[in-house]
């Protein structure tokens, strides 16, 4: 065989010798064992799938910081985000059935629904629920059902009140709320509740078994991870919120062991066994771009090997070493997640974690480089430090708000003057009290946020929550006073990247 053939042969092997290379486990073990130690994360699961093979499915730190009750591969975690993928595949499954289809209007089942303007009402699809092309920015609304007592449904038809932020299809904004809203959908077209519906047709038929949908349901298990909330320095364990009326966008909750099964039913297009959930028309549909995102040089200088990202339909998806991954991502109070499904490498990784702190995308990397044999890379410290830049610029934002308090100033009106009730189209009505104490900031929609109002400077007054809350801490709330000295509306400044405050504008009623 001469020289111009075995390079020929070599450059047709090379793929398939890439995408066969082995990890070594043993190391990677260590690995991951010190990274947990490193990000100070309380406990984590971790989950890697290659060819069929589950080859790690272990646990590494503890189910609640100060406690000696180690992870496993079967302790429950909050999958939160990564629900956005079965809810794209029970829309498939239904397609498969040939109960609805991609393109129909989402009116056609939910004659409710309506968004920012009357052409988006009448035209969005179901299609567009799943890709964040709705025109809504990323998080918008989402303090309609953070902590509320509102049903689904309820927040779907208060999402008519959420503004436009970018032209319709034409842009990208994260949106729990359309995700909410394709729940709704699979309700209506199938007559199942979604979490019902994916029950039979996913969980089920996979053995997913301690898989759920409600945190209702951890009261009655036990194996199951504490959230934790990184407070000055330490990891304070937190209580589980209920997200019900938006578990179609983030409710479902689950351990590796399940999660791998789920992940293997990507890899395996559809099939388990000999049962096809659904098919592979299917699969390319909720795999397909949808979304395209700019690859700008610093991303290329951060991702050498790079060239296409973007969101499918309840996916993520990039290119890594030269081959495509899909994946995703999710954020619960007190929990973040990470899934991972690269087909022709047939490679999987699952990683879930009890704590709000940034370890997954740098695992991920570093398994992908593992399994694809690239140059190795220090993801754990680029990690660290990104980590450390987020915190302190956190920590600026509110610094900065402290500082610009004024000092020595009195509210203009006595605190009975500040007390009524308030309302806003988008999140229903707010009310303040005067009790002997001062003022109390009441939520009749979501008693959880309820707080007490001390003065800050001004109009302005302290926001002192009586829960703690995951996503924000520090914030205020000024009274804008009309011309003739009488109160006309409240205006938030709640400091945070997740629940938006802002959004709500509520003008007084009496």
């Amino acid at each position: 065989m001469n020289a111009q053939r075995i390079l020929l042969l070599l450059l047709f092997l090379l793929p398939n010798i890439l995408l066969t290379a082995q990890i070594d486990y043993k190391i990677l073990d260590q690995y991951l064992a010190k990274a947990q130690q490193d990000w100070d994360i309380p406990g984590m699961a971790i989950g890697i799938i290659e060819n069929g093979e589950v080859k790690l499915a272990k646990g590494y730190g503890h189910l609640k910081s100060g406690t000696e009750t180690t992870v496993d591969g079967n302790s429950i975690f909050a999958i939160a985000s990564n629900t956005k993928a079965f809810i794209s595949a029970a829309i498939g499954i239904l397609v498969d059935e040939g109960k609805l289809k991609w393109d129909d209007p989402v009116q056609q089942y939910l004659p409710y629904f309506e968004l920012y303007a009357p052409y988006v009402s009448a035209n969005i699809t179901v299609r567009d629920l799943l890709c964040h092309r709705a025109g809504l920015g990323t998080f918008s609304g989402d303090v309609i059902w953070y902590k509320s007592n509102y049903s689904a449904e309820e927040v779907v038809k208060r999402a008519a009140k959420v503004p436009q932020d970018y032209g319709f299809r034409s842009g990208y904004g994260y949106s729990n709320l359309m995700f909410i809203t394709a729940g709704e959908v699979i309700e209506a077209v199938s007559g199942q509740p979604w979490h019902e519906f994916i029950k039979k047709h996913i969980f089920q038929p996979l053995d997913m078994a301690r898989t759920r949908t409600s945190v209702e349901d951890l009261k009655k298990m036990t194996n199951v991870a504490q959230p934790h909330k990184p407070t000055d320095g330490k990891n304070r364990p937190i209580p589980y919120v209920n997200w019900d009326n938006m578990g179609a966008a983030g409710g479902i909750l689950s351990s590796v062991n399940d999660m791998l099964k789920w992940v293997q039913l990507q890899i395996d297009g559809g099939k388990t066994g000999d049962q096809q959930i659904f098919s592979a028309r299917a699969q390319e549909t909720f795999w397909q771009p949808h979304n395209n995102f700019r690859v700008s040089s610093g991303t290329k200088e951060y991702f050498p090997t790079r060239h296409v990202s973007g969101y499918a339909l309840g996916w993520s998806y990039f290119d890594h070493g030269g081959q495509m991954v899909y994946n995703h991502g999710g954020g619960y109070d007190g929990m973040y997640s990470k899934v991972v499904v690269v087909p022709e490498a047939k490679l999987g990784i699952v990683i879930l974690t009890n704590s709000m702190k940034g370890i997954s995308n740098p695992l991920t990397y570093h398994i992908l480089d593992q399994a694809f044999n690239l140059e190795p890379k220090d993801w754990n410290k680029q990690g660290l430090e990104g980590e450390e830049r987020g915190a302190a610029f956190r920590k600026k934002r509110i610094d900065d708000r402290i500082a610009s308090r004024l000092p020595d100033t009195k509210p203009t009106l006595e605190l009975p003057a500040y007390a009524g009730k308030y309302s806003d189209d988008m999140f229903g009505t707010i009310e303040v009290n005067h009790t002997e104490k001062g003022l109390e900031l009441h939520f009749p929609s979501a008693p959880s946020l309820d707080a007490t109002l001390e003065h800050w400077h001004l109009n302005t007054f302290e926001i002192k929550w009586k829960e703690v809350h995951a996503w924000f801490d520090f914030g205020t709330l000024q009274f804008v006073l009309d011309n003739n000295g009488k109160v006309q509306s409240l205006q938030f400044d709640v400091p945070n990247d997740d629940i938006f405050f802002e959004e709500i504008h509520a003008k007084r009623t009496e």
